[in-house]
């Protein structure tokens, strides 16, 4: 089939389609209408913000956070949801492990009267709401903690001892066939926490596995494993825990990064800690022995010491924290720019090099019809 055929088929398929099923059921990548930006919600954490590589969790998107007891799931999302607020986005918070607790959520800058909050009875229930959620368009993130906790109807009714295999596994792979398609299109962030269990009989590589089957796994844009890896003391008195969180899945950006950060107890992720850490690490903080300086003036004899006074003074803070995300971000968006334009080098490059065979043979031709046109 010729190029002009081609073309003139593809623009009456394009035309169809768009009259059997509306404007914008097919488009071109390159169109306005399909933005290649992601809007993104910070985390709350610069660290994590910066390992994630778009500047936070993406929306429109499913993202699952996994991990051991008491290792900062729920903390985290919690700072999410903050961050959200701050921005002046709505919030849902879908509490089927009855566990919420609000004058935490309070102290971690969540506004508690905004915050939409359903406990609902049953897994159907739950992913129902939320899909009624997703699907109105006017909230910005949902939040399920957690998916162990979404029981089917069948297991409630049922007695203690019946056994429902992949009941569970089954209600996640429905809905989140249903869900995707709906996240996408009204632009809402949608993160589940899950639990991990570990498998049976397993000798060698990793026992854990999370719970509700592989379909979360699959349907995620961002799996974050979050860890807590030691304790903060100050004498004996333990005042939080050191937390890893490993870019584990990352479908809008390079995975496998992790960051270190503090959880204080009542307080959440340590921010003035993490400003201060990678501004040494950039060079925007000077640190001389057990000093923290900042564009030439002392900020704090101590990490302890300078944290207070970035808390005390939160432009300075807000100042580093800009350098820093522009300084990082900007190298991973340039690395990424580069890349592309690499690729669209290598593409042109070789479109040319096609384009010189086919003149050769032109050339090759020409010479012969001449002389046979001669001779006659």
């Amino acid at each position: 089939m010729a190029e002009d055929q081609k073309s003139k088929a593809l623009s009456s398929a394009l035309s169809q389609i768009e009259k059997q099923f509306g404007k914008g059921s097919v488009m071109r990548m390159g169109d306005s209408s399909a933005s290649r930006d992601i809007e993104t919600i910070s985390t709350g954490s610069l660290g994590l913000d910066v390992a994630l590589g778009i500047g936070g969790l993406p929306k429109g998107r499913v993202t699952e956070i996994y991990g051991p007891e008491s290792s900062g799931k729920t903390t985290l999302t919690l700072h999410v949801i903050a961050e959200c607020q701050k921005a002046g986005g709505t919030a849902a918070f879908v509490d089927a492990e009855h566990a919420l607790d609000p004058i935490y959520a309070e102290k971690l800058g969540v506004n508690i009267d905004d915050l939409l909050v359903s406990q609902p009875d049953t897994g159907e229930q739950a992913l129902e709401i939320t899909d009624m959620l997703v699907r109105s368009g006017a909230v910005d993130i949902v939040v399920i903690d957690s998916v162990a906790a979404l029981t089917p109807k069948a297991e409630i009714e049922g007695d203690m001892g019946d056994h429902h295999v992949g009941l569970q596994a089954r209600l996640m792979s429905q809905a989140l066939r249903k869900l995707t398609g709906n996240i996408k299109r009204s632009n809402t962030m949608v993160i589940f926490i899950n639990q991990i269990r570990m498998k049976i009989g397993v000798m060698f590589g990793n026992p854990e596995t999370t719970t509700g089957g592989n379909a979360l796994k699959f349907y995620s844009s961002v799996r974050l494993d979050i860890r807590r890896i030691g304790a903060i003391k100050k004498g004996d008195e333990i005042l939080g825990n050191e937390t890893r969180v490993k870019v584990v899945k990352n479908k809008v950006a390079p995975p496998f990064k992790q960051v270190v950060f503090d959880i204080i107890y009542g307080e959440g992720i340590s921010h003035q800690g993490e400003v201060i850490d990678m501004g040494v690490s950039e060079g925007i903080v000077d640190k001389a022995g057990s000093w923290y300086s900042y564009n030439g003036e002392r900020i704090g004899q101590g990490k302890d010491n300078a944290r207070q006074f970035l808390k005390d003074n939160p432009d300075i803070e807000v100042d580093i924290e800009e350098q820093v995300r522009a300084k990082l971000l900007k190298s991973a968006e340039e690395a990424n720019a580069i890349s592309a334009v690499k690729k669209a080098d290598k593409q042109s490059a070789s479109e040319e090099s096609d384009n010189d065979n086919v003149n050769e043979v032109v050339i090759d031709i020409e010479p012969a019809k001449i002389k046979s046109k001669a001779k006659a």
